[in-house]
């Protein structure tokens, strides 16, 4: 397929406002990959490329020139109900590219700006933060930040992007290709509501959550209205690709009434009355949408919990405000805020999932998520090297929990998992999969054992005698536990 590739193009940005090496690599988006000196990720019907030194972020665009290619399917997926690609024509527009960027990394806000705010609320920010400058909150599609963040569950970041892949490999148009790597578009609801998605996936080793997936995105596509996920962003902060914010509205559908141009014949009776007209009162708009509804909304789809739901809120529908916990941010919670300590609760009840969002919301105001993102990141065993001698935890120590490459859900494959499938408090559970923060547990149990010894003795005649002679060994054995309870 041939390509439109423009000449590369620069934004003057300081890596104090934006550090792509770190921003696109802490599990906030899963599509971008890094060839060589560049990232490279399909935003809107184009293959963007970036780059940066230490002054501007360089970008780049390959356009289709052709209607998309048609996407491929598991061999076993004939009748997946796909919508048509969309096609981008040859005289595409490449000048919004700048706007695109400018959105998707919210440039209209001073990070640098927030991060002397933040430092100066909380001494633990102003330790930890002068290692990550730069993260800033994607401002993604609100769809695709969905659809990640289901599979995020239990999963870490290597592993999530594999599936956000095998997702647009599967399902996205195709776009270009970049040192023989194929890159596609997100696929949208339409594509993956079809009737073999779910098998289809669970072949590709989606597990559980290929349900979640199917299901989801049949209510998106059928049983929700239309721009009914555009409805819950926040009105501030406008969508993807769009200049200014616009807000979906129900409003009822009207007709024009043609005046009736028929003559009327004489009448000799005396006129009737006519019947009263009957007006319909339209529907009231339905009201702004807050962080809080949003977070309701999302609440109802399968395979969405709370913490997804916040990540959704975050990263794709512009609320600022909204606190992932997951088990890094119970963890820093709890070393740098000392939040749970004293507690005797076994499991991470709702009350408390509010109670350390509302916390940071306190310390950090309206971008509490934004300022969360940087401590979340610095916890992450990818990023140890990156980090100060004092900002690799509580006295230099990294967190116990971690997992290779930093986990976005709630890892624990290496660690034990709680078996109960509920939560005290009402946290919404999915078939116990999605788990959530941990109790640590130190216990010490004696053990006695039996030991036959040889034992010598003096015989006080210059010879010694060795007897045989029957102990009792006592040991103590001491192991720390971390247990994880189903969200």
């Amino acid at each position: 397929m041939g390509a439109k590739v423009s000449d590369w193009r620069k934004l003057p940005l300081s890596l104090s406002e934006l550090c792509i090496e770190t921003t696109l690599r802490c599990g906030q988006s899963f599509r971008w990959r890094k060839i060589e000196d560049e990232w490279h990720c399909v935003l809107r019907g184009r293959l963007v490329s970036l780059k940066q030194d230490s002054s501007h972020l360089h970008y780049r665009v390959t356009w289709p020139t052709t209607a998309s290619s048609p996407r491929t399917l598991p061999a076993s997926a004939p009748s997946a109900c796909l919508s048509p690609p969309p096609a981008k024509g040859k005289d595409s527009e490449e000048d919004d590219t700048t706007s695109l960027l400018h959105n998707y990394f919210a440039l209209s806000l001073s990070v640098s700006s927030l991060y002397k705010q933040w430092a100066a609320s909380d001494t633990n920010f102003a330790r930890r933060a002068p290692a990550f400058t730069g993260i800033r909150i994607l401002n993604q599609d609100a769809w695709e930040a969905l659809v990640a963040f289901i599979c995020s569950s239990n999963n870490n970041i290597s592993r999530i992007s594999s599936m956000v892949q095998k997702l647009c490999l599967h399902y996205g148009p195709y776009i270009g290709t970049i040192e023989g790597e194929p890159f596609h578009d997100f696929p949208g609801p339409e594509a993956l509501a079809g009737s073999q998605v779910e098998a289809n996936l669970r072949q590709l080793g989606f597990g559980y959550r290929a349900r979640y997936i199917a299901e989801t995105a049949h209510i998106v596509s059928s049983v929700k209205s239309p721009g009914w996920l555009l409805r819950l962003r926040n009105p501030a902060c406008p969508a993807l690709g769009e200049a200014t914010t616009t807000i979906i509205k129900s409003e009822p559908v009207t007709q024009d009434v043609k005046p009736n141009l028929t003559p009327k014949p004489e009448q000799t009776d005396p006129p009737t009355k006519p019947p009263a007209e009957v007006k319909q009162e339209p529907e009231p708009p339905a009201p702004p949408p807050t962080y809080r509804t949003a977070h309701e909304a999302l609440l109802t789809l399968p395979g969405v919990g709370p913490k997804v739901a916040d990540c959704v809120c975050l990263m794709g529908l512009g609320w600022g405000e909204a606190v992932p916990v997951d088990t890094h941010v119970w963890q820093i919670a709890q070393r740098d805020y000392s939040l749970g300590k004293g507690t005797k609760s076994k499991t991470f009840t709702k009350t408390m999932y509010d109670a350390v969002g509302e916390h940071f919301r306190r310390i950090w105001g309206p971008h509490a998520g934004w300022a969360q993102s940087v401590l979340f990141t610095a916890n992450l065993k990818a990023f140890k090297g990156q980090a100060s001698n004092k900002g690799d935890g509580a006295d230099g120590k990294k967190g116990e929990e971690e997992e290779e490459g930093g986990v976005v859900g709630s890892e624990g494959k290496s660690l034990e998992s709680a078996t109960s499938d509920h939560v005290t408090g009402a946290v919404k559970v999915e078939d116990g999969r999605e788990e959530v923060v941990t109790e640590t547990k130190t216990t010490s149990r004696k053990s006695r054992k039996r030991k036959v010894v040889a034992v010598a003795q003096d015989s006080g005649d210059d010879k010694t005698q060795v007897k045989v002679a029957e102990v009792e060994v006592v040991t103590r054995r001491t192991s720390k536990r971390i247990k994880y309870a189903a969200r």
